[in-house]
């Protein structure tokens, strides 16, 4: 149970500075609760997580980004984002537009719904990390 107490802990260290995240996902994983829903909760809580349905298009991206605090503190103008109609394009851009800035928006699925498309930005440079660990913890 420590190594995946410390990947929780780290994977919340990577994704926010809140200091709330750690520790409200970490309950869960020590209660048997689901932990993704727990991570998700505490993102959504701290505003650190854009929350799309797959359906949604770059109008929506666009409306949800500059309320996330680290891309918020970029000054990034990611408007064009709310032009394109495919999410995952609109996504794609927006990485185009927010990596000089070093920021990177990481998808995270929601176990409780599968249309679900959560987004946070993570500092560029641990985007593999975090991939390394959600794929970890999500075995």
């Amino acid at each position: 149970m420590t190594n995946v107490i410390e990947d929780w802990t780290r994977l919340c260290q990577l994704l926010d500075d809140d200091p709330e995240l750690a520790p409200a996902v970490l309950d869960a994983v020590e209660g048997g609760e689901e932990p993704w829903e727990a991570l998700i909760d505490a993102l959504d809580d701290s505003g650190a997580l854009a929350y799309l349905d797959l359906g949604d298009t770059g109008a929506e991206l666009a409306d949800a980004l500059p309320a996330l605090p680290r891309v918020f503190r970029t000054g990034a103008d990611v408007d064009e984002v709310g032009d394109i109609d495919d999410l995952t394009a609109a996504v794609a851009r927006a990485n185009e537009l927010l990596a000089p800035h070093g920021l990177h928006l990481f998808h995270i699925e929601d176990p409780e719904d599968e249309d679900a498309y959560p987004l946070v930005a993570v500092p560029a440079a641990d985007v593999d990390e975090i991939a390394s660990l959600t794929s970890r913890l999500a075995r």
